[in-house]
């Protein structure tokens, strides 16, 4: 798998971009804004899109997914759990933003965990980490020993749980149980800011100190 990335929008949103070296099919997570400079890294990598596919439905990771849908003709997934935030997405953007970026994406299907998302010869584990909110899932690439959390986990730091929907309890829970659970060396690959690792999070990050003592090798 060849992985990219780019910082998208107003709330800085890294959106990834997961290649098959093989077939030249790929996927992109959480197009938020920019689809133009999107389109660009997929024609840079001479990939062709198969899916758009989200961590959440937060407007910020969401804005860029119906003029990628419209220019790709390819499909956008996420957890059922999150369709109201998809719904609302016009309103939180004039509130929080002061402009109107007219209507939502359509959303032609749902992720579910415990599942796989596939294309060309690679494949993503979909893990539920709620809690940042309802339908949150965190894909693993366990080939290139990696997961891309979203907004759940962050170097140093948590999703927030202030918002609509947020549950800190849930978020914590999910983190231990789906995240952590991955062998330390994972790498981390968050919605906003710089990357991290398992092991790293579980030792120094302050929301988890009691893991602090157990934790292995970054």
């Amino acid at each position: 798998m060849i992985v990219d990335s780019i910082v998208v929008g107003a709330l800085q949103v890294n959106c990834y971009f997961l290649g098959c070296e093989e077939t030249r099919e790929a996927v992109v997570i959480d197009p938020g804004d920019q689809a133009n400079d999107v389109l660009r890294v997929l024609t840079k990598h001479q990939w062709r899109l198969t899916q758009i596919v989200n961590t959440h439905a937060h407007f910020d990771h969401i804005m860029g997914v119906r003029d990628l849908k419209a220019a790709t003709g390819m499909p956008f997934y996420l957890h059922q759990a999150d369709l109201p935030y998809v719904a609302d997405m016009r309103q939180r953007v004039m509130l929080w933003l002061g402009f109107d970026p007219g209507e939502p994406p359509t959303v032609d299907g749902f992720l579910i965990p415990g599942t796989t998302v596939t294309w060309g010869r690679q494949t993503l584990e979909m893990r539920w980490t709620p809690g940042h909110s309802p339908g949150s899932i965190t894909f693993v690439d366990h080939a290139g020993r990696r997961a891309f959390v979203g907004d759940a986990l962050f170097a140093g730091s948590i999703g927030r749980t202030d918002l609509p929907g947020g549950n800190h309890r849930q978020l914590l829970d999910g983190i231990r149980q789906q995240i952590f659970t991955l062998p330390d060396d994972y790498a981390v690959l968050p919605g906003h800011g710089p990357a991290t690792t398992v092991g790293r999070e579980k030792r120094t990050n302050p929301f988890f100190s009691d893991l602090a003592d157990d934790s292995g090798a970054d």
